[in-house]
């Protein structure tokens, strides 16, 4: 599938980031795209800049959709078919993720399943919703978006990160069982796996939202009061004694670091991801940080989750996948 002009895809969490990226990219090439998210509001913006740098005459639909519940799936995919008015399309990006659900142990279960279930089950159930129209059409293409924690299951030993972790250790297993599954079953239809390294997106401030907390600047002062008795609690007293705006932009500066720092545009990986696809790569690492690190686990990965191996990486500079913080972290404990 080397032309996506004519084409119909699907991309989930095209609101903002590489959901954005590949929906404006591709309605360029005169594919026609059939987008969800949670948001309305940031899918009507990624609509206008579509329609706005597409000359070509495409349908552009946008639908509200949680991918963790399978009856909201099942109706999006019911709206592509309306709106489109087909019985096929021919590309699947399932994108959508967020952040969170940290320790499986000690954190609240609630923020856990929702972030599994995004970042796993949404994959799931627009894969089961999509694949009759996939089929349906005469060449197809699944592209699953995992991560580098997809093989490397940690931020840090500092911080534990095991629903988005083990959720996309699901989405690289399921997709390698496709490669096989598909050719014996569905031939006309290919599999791309993507594992991208730090991108600069929204993914901190999106999975917030998505796990109920609220904006800084919005935060009431009973938030804030409640925030300052959680830092307390845990021994944080130099962020808990931080004036009202301070610790508002404290709050923000995570999302910020994380979308302006990285080493790689979520446009940049939107076009990688888009010629993975044109020449059937299967196995899609983005970013020089994700080769990296890729090679560094391959090589030894009894290893992997000692803190001299992770030593390793904040020297070898192989840490643009992870955060700034935990990294600063690790080094503080180690001195």
């Amino acid at each position: 599938m080397r032309d996506f002009k004519g084409k119909i895809a699907v991309v989930t969490g095209g609101g903002t980031g590489m959901g954005r990226d590949l929906c404006v990219q591709l309605a360029k090439e005169g594919c026609h795209v059939a987008m969800c998210d949670v948001s309305p509001e940031s899918m009507q913006e990624t609509k206008k800049i579509c329609l706005a740098e597409s000359a070509y005459e495409i349908t552009v639909s946008t639908s509200i959709c949680d991918v963790s519940d399978e009856s909201q799936v099942i109706s999006f995919s019911e709206e592509v078919k309306k709106i489109h008015q087909t019985e096929h399309i021919n590309l699947l990006f399932n994108n959508a993720g967020i952040g969170g659900g940290m320790s499986f142990i000690v954190d609240d279960r609630a923020s856990w399943d929702k972030t599994f279930g995004v970042c796993w089950f949404g994959v799931y159930y627009c894969s089961r919703a999509f694949l009759p129209m996939l089929i349906a059409g005469d060449e197809g293409h699944i592209i699953n978006t995992s991560s580098v924690n997809g093989f490397f299951a940690t931020v840090g030993p500092g911080l534990a990160h095991t629903a988005y972790s083990t959720a996309k250790f699901a989405v690289k297993g399921f997709s390698e069982a496709l490669i096989n599954d598909l050719k014996l079953n569905a031939p006309h239809i290919s599999i791309t796996l993507v594992m991208p390294g730090h991108i600069g997106t929204s993914l901190v401030s999106n999975s917030g939202k998505v796990l109920g907390a609220p904006d800084a600047d919005q935060m009431s002062d009973e938030d804030i009061r409640n925030l300052r008795q959680v830092m307390m609690d845990m021994g944080d007293n130099e962020l808990a004694n931080l004036s009202d705006d301070q610790l508002k932009e404290a709050l923000q500066k995570p999302n910020k670091d994380f979308h302006d720092n990285a080493p790689m545009t979520s446009s940049e990986a939107a076009t990688i991801i888009l010629e993975g696809v044109r020449t059937k790569k299967w196995r899609l690492l983005v970013g020089e940080d994700a080769q990296k690190l890729d090679k560094k686990v391959r090589q030894d990965p009894e290893n992997a989750y000692e803190r001299s191996f992770f030593q390793e990486l904040l020297d070898d500079n192989v840490l643009n996948a992870l955060s700034a913080a935990v990294g600063a972290r690790v080094k503080q404990e180690n001195s």
